[in-house]
């Protein structure tokens, strides 16, 4: 064979193998970009997914901080109104100790009470201010007096406590005791009253 064969031959397989080598490359370019590709498309997707996640949780953290602001404003709402409440009761109760013992409630406190004791003679106790009205009363009344052994001094604000002679049953009609029982009744309906567009 001839040079130029050889040559020929020669520059057949180098170009044959230029061009599988080119594809080669080609393929591996192509194979290249898309991991490139790939890689980009992951690490978009990792950042959105973080994103979201840091998103998501700061959300989470302002409706905590948010409801921990609502809970804390209801309670100190609650407590203001609690306070003002008080406030209100403490004032009855000092109306309450002012009145005086000459008006007609106290011989109705003390006949029911004594009344609440079945009709048996007993004693009542009654604020020191109302003693000599009590005793004056009781000249008035004389069926309620023969019921009656003995009025006794007792710290109160008003009202009256009858007892049995035994000391075993005990009437409190007191101020204190009514105020007591009509709470209950009467709280829903001032809270009503003072805080109408309040419904916390």
């Amino acid at each position: 064979m001839s040079a130029t064969g050889m040559d020929k031959i020669r520059e057949a397989i180098l170009a044959k193998v230029e061009a599988e080598a080119g594809d080669i490359v080609k393929e591996a370019e192509e194979k290249a970009q898309e991991e490139i590709e790939r890689a980009k498309k992951q690490r978009e997707t990792k950042l959105e997914e973080k994103k979201c996640k840091m998103l998501e949780d700061a959300e989470e953290e302002a409706a905590r901080v948010v409801a921990q602001a609502s809970i804390r404003a209801r309670q100190e709402l609650l407590r203001t109104k609690s306070d003002i409440i008080a406030r209100i009761i403490e004032g009855v109760k000092k109306t309450l100790s002012g009145i005086s013992s000459d008006e007609s409630h106290l011989p109705s406190l003390i006949k029911e009470a004594m009344d609440g004791l079945g009709g048996v003679k007993g004693r009542i106790y009654v604020p020191p201010k109302d003693v000599s009205s009590v005793q004056k009363f009781l000249e008035g009344d004389k069926e309620l007096a023969s019921r009656i052994m003995e009025v006794i001094e007792f710290d109160c604000t008003g009202g009256v406590i009858a007892e049995d002679i035994e000391g075993k049953r005990r009437i409190d009609n007191t101020y204190e005791t009514r105020l007591e029982m009509l709470l209950p009744k009467l709280l829903p309906q001032i809270d009503r009253e003072l805080f109408k567009g309040d419904r916390n």
